[in-house]
C-alpha cells in the first residue's frame, strides 16, 4: 500500500537513485541532504518500504517554491506523479502558503499535464534556462523554462 510521508536524512540514498535516472542534471547528494535536514521540506511516497517518488518544497513568506519532483522511472504513468502533486499543494497550504510556484522545462509534456490538472497556471518563461544534453552527455543548446503559479487561497 502506498503512502506518503515525511522524508529524513535515512531516505537519501534511495532518492538520489531517483534523482540520477529522473534528471538530466540531478541534484547533488550535498544539496539533497541540505533540504532534507530541514523539518518539512521533503517527502517521499513509499510502498511497501520502496520509495517510488519525491518532492522538495520550501515555504518562505507566504510563497511556496516546488523546487524538485520525481517518480521512480520503473514507477511512471501510474498517477504517482499526480498524487505527489496533490500532497505539495496540500502541504503548502498546511504550512499557510498562499501561492506556489514551479518551473519546468518546456519540452517535458508529461509534467506540464501533471501541473496544469492540478490548476497550475503559466505565469512566465525564462528562455534558455536550461542546458540541453544529447544522449553522450554534451550540451548541445538551451531550453526555456515556464514558470508556473497556483494561488491557494
Amino acid at each position: 500500500m502506498s503512502h506518503i510521508r515525511a522524508a529524513n536524512v535515512n531516505d537519501l540514498d534511495a532518492i538520489m537513485a531517483i534523482e540520477q535516472v529522473a534528471h538530466a542534471h540531478p541534484w547533488a547528494r550535498s544539496i539533497m541532504l541540505r533540504y532534507l535536514e530541514k523539518p518539512g521540506v521533503c517527502r517521499v511516497l513509499e510502498n511497501n518500504g520502496e520509495i517510488l517518488a519525491y518532492a522538495v518544497v520550501t515555504v518562505i513568506a507566504a510563497e511556496a517554491e516546488l523546487l524538485t519532483i520525481a517518480v521512480a522511472p520503473a514507477a511512471q504513468g501510474r498517477g504517482l506523479g499526480q498524487v505527489m502533486t496533490d500532497d505539495v499543494i496540500a502541504s503548502a497550504r498546511q504550512r499557510e502558503a498562499q501561492q506556489i510556484f514551479l518551473e519546468v522545462r518546456e519540452s517535458n509534456q508529461n509534467a506540464i499535464a501533471v501541473y496544469e490538472k492540478a490548476g497550475f497556471c503559466q505565469a512566465g518563461r525564462r528562455p534558455g534556462y536550461y542546458p540541453l544534453i544529447n544522449r553522450s552527455g554534451k550540451t548541445i543548446g538551451r531550453e526555456d523554462a515556464l514558470l508556473y503559479v497556483l494561488p491557494l487561497l
